[in-house]
């Protein structure tokens, strides 16, 4: 079954989706005004994710612990695998992320996979930049972007 409920943070409402006791999205900007809020959700996994997503934002926590389970083909999942074990604070370029995966040539497939990443902040894609250190784009806009890397301490350069 799957239930959804929104989070109100600092970015913003944030809508959670679990399925089968994993989450499986976190979005922004969906019309989300007859959903009951994460704490008034029966879910446990919407819950779980809420409480996590909340120490975050607080500063209080660095890593999620929560179950997931984004759906996308074997490319993006691997890549989304390895964005998870990119440790807070850290970043990383699209063509290391390739090289990671496997496959250093596929930078702009890499840069594909991110930006359908379904479930941002926890698979913490806002951490991937462009070479040299330049901000890239987010599927939550650049000011959020920039929120989270603030949040994290991390240095960017902003794009010419």
């Amino acid at each position: 079954m799957t239930t959804a409920c929104t989070l109100a943070s600092p970015l913003g409402t944030l809508l959670l989706v679990s399925s089968a006791g994993k989450l499986t999205q976190l979005s922004w900007g969906a019309n989300t005004s007859h959903l009951q809020t994460a704490q008034q959700s029966r879910d446990p996994v919407l819950r779980q994710a809420a409480e996590e997503l909340n120490a975050y934002f607080a500063g209080d926590k660095t890593s999620f612990k929560i179950s997931i389970e984004p759906v996308g083909t074997v490319f993006q999942r691997a890549v989304w695998k390895a964005l998870c074990a990119l440790p807070y604070g850290q970043t990383i370029s699209y063509g290391e992320l390739a090289s990671q995966v496997g496959n250093p040539q596929a930078a702009r497939a890499v840069g594909g996979a991110v930006g359908a990443n379904p479930i941002p902040i926890i698979i913490p894609c806002h951490r991937v930049l462009r070479a040299e250190n330049r901000l890239g784009g987010f599927s939550g806009g650049l000011t959020i972007k920039r929120q989270l890397l603030k949040l994290e301490n991390i240095r960017w350069r902003e794009n010419a």
